[in-house]
């Protein structure tokens, strides 16, 4: 989830100084088309496409495992608090030691 925000803020960061700079070069009427589609085009729809992607990769560890349970588990960033580490289909951080119900 961090690398969505992280590549987001370096998109708008590049976007934003280039659409000021156009904003001398087109008319002004045709600029608030350009800016919505280029904000649209280059920022939120990669942020989409990139969160599907990442509920789709992770929707076995987040339904079907045994850290999807536990009170230690957190949902949006696929993470155990407890240990700071990202389960996997295969790997459990505690290794089942430390699960507590929710």
């Amino acid at each position: 989830m961090g690398a969505i925000v992280y590549w987001a803020l370096i998109r708008i960061a590049i976007l934003l100084p280039l659409l000021w700079i156009a904003l001398d070069y087109i008319e002004y009427k045709y600029w608030w088309a350009l800016f919505s589609l280029a904000i649209y085009g280059i920022i939120i729809q990669p942020i989409i496409i990139q969160y599907k992607l990442f509920k789709e990769q992770n929707s076995q560890v987040i339904s079907n495992s045994l850290c999807s349970t536990c009170k230690h588990f957190d949902e949006t960033a696929v993470l155990c608090l407890k240990y700071d580490e990202h389960p996997s289909k295969d790997i459990i951080p505690c290794e089942g030691t430390d699960w507590q119900p929710k």
